[in-house]
């Protein structure tokens, strides 16, 4: 399914970690980009690291995880691709999740969903989740689709 000439395709924003759950999140986002005729965007943040007392251990330190980052973003934009049939938007930012992802939402005018996956342990849904669907909900201008994080790729692809 394709959009129609003068719409706007709809773009799945995902947030990108090392948590199996955001696995859940990115195929999920994938396939209803493809049933849709939409396209994913992929954000990472580099948080920021404990202050060094010396200023090139600290460089080099930042550096790593940059590289590091890259390397992960290299991965999801290629399984992004494999599911979805398309490029993904990549977007690479330092900082401190939330803010970064309300920031990237406001700047961004084509996302039109965010997608999560909730953490399954019993910790509960994860803190992004929480912090985003508590105090921050009325601050975004995009709706939230919270996938379960415990799917099966079957189950995920009877849903999408």
């Amino acid at each position: 399914m394709t959009t129609e000439p003068g719409n706007a395709a709809r773009v799945f924003l995902v947030v990108v970690d090392e948590t199996e759950e955001m696995r859940v999140a990115l195929r999920f986002a994938c396939l209803r980009a493809r049933h849709t005729g939409g396209r994913v965007a992929l954000l990472h943040v580099i948080e920021p690291g404990e202050p060094q007392p010396f200023r090139q251990v600290e460089e080099l330190m930042v550096a790593e995880r940059r590289a590091e980052a890259e390397e992960l973003m290299k991965k999801m934009a290629a399984d992004v691709v494999a599911l979805s049939g398309q490029l993904p938007v990549v977007h690479l930012r330092d900082g401190h999740s939330a803010e970064e992802l309300l920031a990237l939402i406001e700047e961004e005018p084509s996302i039109s969903i965010l997608v999560l996956a909730a953490g399954t342990g019993s910790e509960g849904p994860g803190p992004l989740i929480s912090h985003l669907v508590g105090r921050l909900s009325g601050r975004l201008r995009v709706p939230i689709t919270v996938v379960p994080g415990g799917l099966t790729d079957e189950q995920i692809d009877l849903l999408a």
